[in-house]
Parts: structure tokens; sequence; C-alpha cells
């Protein structure tokens, strides 16, 4: 790696902001022989750019030794993160591979089949008269044979032992701070009907502990090995058998490799089991059948910490490593999660650019979110949102809804409060599409969304404020959560927390001249604020420290339809009036420009004085949630 290099390889014609100034910090931590630098990096900051310039230091073909590996990859875990990359024109030289999925057959009677799926992998020594010209393996041999390749993370990991995309000099990872949890997620094993081609024809046993999901695991994937034999002994497959086929592969690679890390005795990962019943017990756990008394229901094997898995899906792919993020709050943690030593990686910290008066935080909050104070709360919450509606009535508006149920029921008061015209929602079938089309909306709706901290560009107007309506806490159900806090791991969990609420502060101030509010309206967020402060870096606690109660106007929800509320609807709840104060402010702001009506709403705050002892009570009875 020639890190002298590292100004001439970043792509922009200028820098802005901080950039040169971290360019400087992360040559200087990989000149130290640092193998592994993070770079963490806020919102604005031209993370792309930066990670495009640490890449082109990689190591050139002319001036390698035969042996040595050259060049970079790139990888993200975030879909959109990646097609931002391939439409970026400063980032044309990153060459973009994706799975066989993601394209399509150019034959004449296959143009609507994907390439998984085409007749090269149906048919038993098919020769493709057109490979040379097919979208995925074109894109591939360009990926293979470039000095950057780029994909998403789950693609870097599959090619693990790759013959085409082999060990490279430089490995960059954007959004690097869920890594972790990407690596447990990937190799997690869901046993069950949608995951199992054959799920019905198995019988089950009840699994208690991990050596008896052991034996189970080598016995099924016996079983999964014969049927793919018995499929690739066929001349012609169709496109279901492909399907099976693929999946029987992928299945024996997931078995195979627990049961190795598990006989294992060096392996570092813990590995925990979840059964749930089976389809033919009825709700008290009673079987028909007698002889069904010893069976179980679907199995999922989860690791704790995965650290074998990394090192050979992401660890021993290169030489020198650049994992970038806004929110990798704790270097020793992370390190401790993702198999690092930390004597070999240094952080460097680029400043936030952005003022701080632009990114404002706001305390709404109505009381916890917690599953036994949550049908107080969110009546009281979706009143607030009202009222947030009242104060910005002609601009869009983000609610993280944080669950499916808490959105519903948002959604249900809200059209009880008469301003359900304004609202829009998206399903779990059609999230991206009912997201793209609030935001190609040129009216102020606010968008109910679950999920949507991260990877969400909302810049200018597409959204000025957003709120946040509950502490995004893990799920304790979950049985790595719940490992992780019986062995007190509480630090953890608040951090986990806050990465994502910094990810989600980002949606909505994406530049230096760009702003937008957020409100806090789970009174939860506070506390998981002052129990995880170490964690903070300097420009988020600078937002805490400024929070501050909003003079919101009082509840009339036909001023919270933008302009007098007539053409959004007729009825709007019950005690509505005109609100001619918000009318009025209206109206006299027709001549300002936007940046005076930010600074005159972000003006009318009372600030409020807040103890720093925290919450003595304990922790799980403060954060407890099953949602």
């Amino acid at each position: 790696m020639n890190t002298e290099r590292i100004f001439e390889e970043f792509p922009a014609p200028s820098y802005r902001g901080a950039q040169e100034t971290a360019l400087r910090d992360i040559r200087d931590a990989f000149a130290a022989d640092n193998d592994v630098v993070l770079v963490r990096a806020p919102t604005g900051s031209g993370k792309s750019l930066l990670a495009r310039a640490i890449a082109g230091c990689a190591l050139k073909i002319d001036d390698a030794e035969p042996s040595e590996p050259t060049g970079a990859y790139y990888t993200t875990p975030q879909v959109s993160q990646l097609d931002d990359v391939a439409g970026d024109d400063l980032l044309s030289d990153l060459n973009v591979i994706r799975g066989k999925s993601n394209y399509t057959c150019i034959l004449p009677n296959e143009l609507d089949t994907p390439v998984n799926q085409a007749p090269c992998v149906r048919e038993s020594g098919y020769d493709c008269s057109v490979q040379h010209r097919c979208p995925y393996f074109s894109d591939r041999a360009i990926a293979s044979n470039r000095e950057i390749a780029a994909m998403t993370l789950a693609y870097f990991m599959q090619t693990a032992g790759s013959e085409v995309f082999r060990k490279r000099d430089v490995v960059v990872i954007d959004e690097a701070h869920g890594l972790a949890e990407w690596a447990e997620m990937y190799a997690t094993i869901q046993l069950g009907p949608r995951t199992v081609p054959f799920w019905d024809e198995l019988r089950v046993p009840a699994v208690e502990g991990v050596e008896r999901a052991a034996r189970y695991a080598e016995n099924l994937s016996q079983v999964c090995t014969r049927r793919k034999d018995d499929l690739l002994a066929q001349e012609q497959l169709t496109p279901a058998d492909v399907r099976e086929r693929d999946r029987l592969q992928e299945l024996i690679g997931e078995l195979d490799w627990f049961v190795s890390d598990y006989r294992d005795p060096q392996s570092p990962t813990t590995w925990l089991v979840d059964q749930s019943e089976p389809a033919d017990a009825n709700s008290s756990g009673d079987y028909e059948d007698e002889d069904d008394v010893d069976l179980g229901g679907p199995l999922t094997i989860k690791p704790m910490n995965p650290e074998r898995y990394l090192h050979h899906t992401v660890w021993d792919r290169g030489n020198k490593f650049a994992l970038l993020s806004a929110t990798i709050l704790n270097k020793e943690a992370f390190c401790g999660q993702v198999g690092l030593d930390p004597a070999n990686v240094t952080l460097v910290d680029v400043p936030h650019t952005f003022p701080v008066e632009n990114r404002p935080l706001y305390d709404v909050t109505q009381g916890k979110m917690t599953f036994e104070h949550r049908d107080e709360t969110i009546p009281k919450i979706a009143r607030t949102i009202v009222r947030i509606m009242q104060e910005h009535p002609d601009e869009k508006g983000l609610i993280h809804a944080h669950s499916y149920d808490i959105q519903e029921r948002l959604a249900d008061l809200l059209r009880d409060f008469g301003v359900g015209d304004r609202i829009r929602a998206h399903t779990r079938e059609d999230r991206d599409a009912d997201l793209e089309a609030w935001k190609a909306s040129p009216d102020p709706d606010v968008f109910l969304s679950v999920k949507m901290e991260e990877a969400l560009d909302l810049k200018g107007d597409l959204a000025r404020w957003q709120v946040i309506c509950k502490a995004p806490f893990l799920n304790t159900r979950d049985s790595r959560v719940a490992h992780r806090l019986e062995e007190g791991q509480w630090a953890w969990y608040f951090r986990s927390a806050l990465r994502t609420v910094i990810q989600g502060c980002g949606r909505v101030v994406r530049a230096p001249d760009d702003y937008g509010a957020t409100y806090l309206a789970d009174s939860s967020l506070l506390d998981m604020f002052e129990r995880a402060r170490s964690d903070m870096p300097d420009w988020f606690a600078e937002q805490v420290d400024l929070m501050s109660e909003p003079d919101l106007p009082e509840f009339q929800p036909r001023a919270a339809l933008g302009g007098d509320g007539s053409s959004r609807g007729s009825s709007a709840g019950t005690g509505d009036t005109t609100d001619t104060a918000s009318q009025s402010r209206n109206d006299d702001s027709s001549g300002e420009n936007e940046g005076q009506n930010q600074q005159r709403r972000y003006s009318r705050t009372s600030r409020r004085s807040r103890s720093k002892s925290g919450s003595r009570d304990s922790p799980l009875a403060d954060v407890w949630d099953t949602d």
C-alpha cells in the first residue's frame, strides 16, 4: 500500500469541510504500521470520496511481485449505498459487481429470466453462445480485473475462497459500524419451511442444547447432499429445480461450517439454538399423535461474536483495511466484537462541519414507550406529532415509528385527529416503492417509517423534520441479546441504541447548508443519552447538550394540514379550529428566505437544565421491550 498517493487519488476537484485533514490523518495512521484504520466520519463528510482515495493507494500490478496481492475491494452492507456509488461520476472507476439474481439473461427466449436461473445453470453441459456478452459475467470479469472492485458486503463474504475474487492489497468497508451484527446474521442458520426445500418430509427432533443441534446438522447435511447429487445427475432442470439445488448447496455449506466451528476447541464462537413448536402441536403444546411428543419445530442456530467467520470472509481477504462509519463509537468494544487486535488498529476522528444550530434536537418526550407504558404514551405522541405538523405546515417530515405495530397505531390516531390526508406509510412488501412515491411527491406529507434510520438521504426539502418515537433498543427476546445482558453487557446494549439514534439524526441534514430538526418523543431516549454518554462523538454530545424544548402551537389539527387546511380534507377532529396564530406566522414570513425561516423556527425554544446523575433504577426496568 502506497499511502503517499492518497491525495492524488482523491477523486473530487477540491476538498470540502475536513476532507483534506482526514486524508492526512488516514495516511499517517497507515504509515504507523496499523493494519486496520477506523475512520469515524459523520454524515456529509464525503465518506465515499475518502474511501476511493484509500482504495487508490493499493499496490498496483506494475509495482508488485507476482505473488503479492494488488488492487482493492470497496464493499458496503447497504445496497442503496452501492447504488449511490454506481451513479456517482466521481466514482466511475469503482467497478460494481452484484449477485446473479440482479441480472437477466440475454438469450432471445429468456429475457425475463434472472441469470441464476438461466439455461447455463439449468442444463448440464450447456454451452452458452453469448456468455461473453452476458451482463453478469461481463461485470464480473471487469470487476475481477480492474484495480477497484465494488460489491455489497453479502456478495463479498459469499465470494470468500473464490478463484475470481482473490485476496487484494486493500479492503475498504463503508458503513462498517454493524459489521459484527451483519456477520452474525449471515452466519445464522434458519432451518424451517422457508429455508429447507423438503422441510415437510423431515422429522425434526426436539433439540436441547448445541451438541444435539450439531448432531442433527450433520445428519441433515448428508440428506441435503444426497438430494443435491440427485439433481446434479439430471440432464435438465426446471427453474424450481435450480433454486432447490442452489439452496441445498448453500445450506450444506452453512451446516458444515457450523459443525466444524462447534467441534473446533480453538474456536472463540459461542453458538445458541432456538426452537419453535412444531406445526402439528396445538396451542397448549399437546400432540395428536403420541409418537410426535419428541418432535420439534423450526430451528435457528446463531453465533455470538463470529470472529472465525469474519477472519475467513473478511480479514483474510486483504493486507490493509479501512473501515468507515459515523458510528463506530468505541474502538476497543468494536475490535472485540469483530475479532481484531486493538494494538493493530487506530481510530481517525473526522470532525463534523455542519453547524450545530442546523441539526437541533428537541425534547418533546411524552413518557416511556416500553411495552407496559405504550398504550398510555402513543396517544400523547400522536397529539404531539399533530402539533409538530402545525409547526411545519409546508414541510415534509419523517416519523421513525420503530415497529409496524406502532406505525399502525399512530396512523389510526392521526386519521382520527383529522390529519390523515397528510400522512403516508409503507408496507413490508412495498417499502421502497412507497418511500420513493413519498419522496417524489411535491406535497408536504409526513411519512410513517419503520427501520429507516440508516441508508436514507433526505437532503434539502425532501424532509425538514423528523420524530423518533421510540428508543431503538434491541429486542430482548432475541437469545443473543438476552445472553449478553445476562453477562452484564449493558454498555453494549445502550451503545447499540445510541448508534441507531445517531444514524437516524443524520437522515434530514445532509450538507453544511442543509437544516432539519429532530424531535425526541420517548423519555427513555434521555436516559439512554446519559448511560451512553462516554461513547458519544463530541459533535453529537454537543447536539445533546444544546437540546431544548420547542414552543409548539396548541393542538389544532386543521392547521396541521398546510395552508388553511381546506384543500386537504374537511374533517379535523374534535376541538378543531382555525389556527390563526399559525396562519399569521405563515403570512408574515412569506417574503423571508429559507435561512431566515429556519433561524426563526429554531430560536423559539425554551432551554431546560438537565441532571447529569442519570437514573439509578435497574437498566432492564427502563428499557425492557419485546416489540
